[in-house]
This record gives C-alpha cells, structure tokens and sequence, in this order.
C-alpha cells in the first residue's frame, strides 16, 4: 500500500508506506537518553545539532555559496564524517571554483523539494562516477538537510541505500511477515526524497507519542545516528573500522556520524584531510563539542 500526495507543480509522488519497529525505536530512544546523561543530557546534542546547521546557513544561505571560501568548505568538511576523508581528491581533480559552482548550484532554489531528486542527481553528475565519488551523495544530503533542515530530513547512505541494500532504515525495519528478522530480506524502497520524509515524519509522531515536543528535527537526527551508531558497534565491518575506532563511549558512534567530533575540545580547530593523506587543522568555526 502506497499513498499519493500532488506536488506544488502538479507532479503526482508515491509515497512509500515503512514498515517500523516500536521495540527498536523505544529501546534506541532510551538509550540514548541514558548515555546522553552522563554528558550533559540529551539536549546537549540536540542543541550541537542545531549548531552545526547554522554554521552552514551562516556559510552556505541565501546565495551566500557562490562565495564561498575553501578555507570555509575545509572547516565544514571537517563536520561530515563519511565525506571528509574522500573529499580531497575531488577537490584537487574538479578544481575548487568547479566544486563551488556545484555546490551553489545545488542550493539555488532549493526551498522547492519537488525536485529534490533532480537536484541531488545533477549535482553528482559533476562528479567522477565510481566508487571513490559515492560520498558526493552524503555531500549533497549534508549541505541540503543543514541549510535547509525543515525542508530536507538526513538523506546519506548510512542513513538508507537501496543498492546495496543497508542503512538505518533496515535496522529498524518491522516486516508485516517476518517481524524483525529481515537479515536475510531486501527491503524494496527506493532511496528517494520522499522515503526519507516519510521516515522523519513517522520518527516525529514516534518522539511525540514518547513525550518530545521541542527541537524535534533535531531530536530525530540523534535517533537516527543512534540507531546506526548502535550497529556500527554490533557489527563492526572494514568500511566501519575505516571511519570508526572502536570506542567504549555509547555515544561515540552517533557523535561521528553526525560530524560532532571533528572539533577538539582543547583547541577548537578541525582536522581536514588532504590528498596526500595528511591532516591539517583548520580553524574554528564555532565549538560543537
């Protein structure tokens, strides 16, 4: 079963009917709470998430990308997990003015969701194809969802990919059939805008059946890193050990998948990789630890 909502142009979507799982949610709810105790409390995090997105408007909106400084793109970088270590190259093969009329592109107009899609799919057209460049999906996702956050929910791959079948979405997925067991499963759901609005709007029903009524965007991207932070430490994987040490921290996952580590507590600067492999610090933006 399927509903259809009409665009604003008249465009016709389907939208996808997910499958959730109350249980995971609750226990992925309660737990984070839990850990976010002992740091300060939840509303810490939701308040670093908060933070993060206005350091990109304050970069990236109202037309403001089409200046944007690579100094500037190096200190937001630095807060996307799964495209900061990758970024370099691209940097270096496309040219900085090539990248940056990308990215301005991508957000000229963005208000209009009804070509979400559309807009995600030309901008990583700019790019090389191949697996190398599969982060330049997370980089579209991470600069639409930030400068536009009540427009655009999280959209990275971790988040859900159809192909290769993976993502928060699968970990919380509840089939009618099968319950939870889905390991061995494909979930047929595109990784489209609309799916991903779909899962934000039934996570915030989930948090305000739960008692959350504040921040609730922000409120649901930890739920969402929480979730896959969890299974980045149930199963671990060479992709996962590449980006992720092992930690004992509950809540050390969700923090990097979100980009709230990239800043050191001590100093304020970021670490960017470069192409050669080494790590340069880049200067503060504001702290987000």
């Amino acid at each position: 079963m399927a509903s259809i909502i009409r665009f604003r142009s008249g465009e016709v979507a389907e939208r996808p009917v997910l499958h959730l799982s109350g249980d995971k949610l609750r226990l992925t709810l309660e737990s984070l709470i839990h850990a976010a105790e002992a740091q300060g409390g939840v509303e810490r995090f939701a308040s670093a998430v908060k933070l993060k997105a206005e350091i990109f408007q304050d970069r990236l909106a109202r037309g403001r990308a089409q200046r944007l400084e690579l100094s500037d793109f190096e200190q937001l970088a630095a807060t996307m997990a799964t495209v900061r270590r990758r970024v370099a190259r691209a940097l270096d093969d496309l040219g900085w003015a090539n990248v940056r009329r990308a990215i301005a592109g991508l957000l000229d107009g963005a208000e209009d969701t009804t070509t979400a899609d559309v807009r995600q799919a030309a901008f990583c057209k700019v790019f090389p194809d191949g697996r190398e460049h599969r982060f330049v999906r997370d980089l579209a996702a991470e600069l639409l969802h930030n400068v536009y956050p009540e427009h655009y929910p999280l959209m990275q791959r971790w988040v859900w990919d159809n192909k290769a079948n993976t993502g928060v979405l699968r970990e919380i997925w509840h089939d009618p059939v099968a319950g939870s067991n889905v390991d061995h499963m494909v979930i047929d759901v595109a990784d489209r805008y609309e799916t991903f609005l779909v899962l934000r709007e039934e996570l915030s029903q989930f948090l305000s059946d739960n008692g959350v009524f504040r921040d609730m965007l922000w409120y649901v991207d930890l739920v969402v890193a929480k979730v896959y932070g969890d299974y980045i430490n149930e199963q671990g994987g060479s992709y996962l050990r590449t980006d992720f040490a092992s930690e004992a921290d509950p809540l050390e996952h969700a923090r990097r998948i979100l980009g709230l580590d990239g800043a050191s507590p001590r100093t304020g600067r970021s670490r960017f990789k470069t192409i050669d492999g080494t790590a340069r610090a880049v200067a503060p933006t504001k702290q987000l630890n």
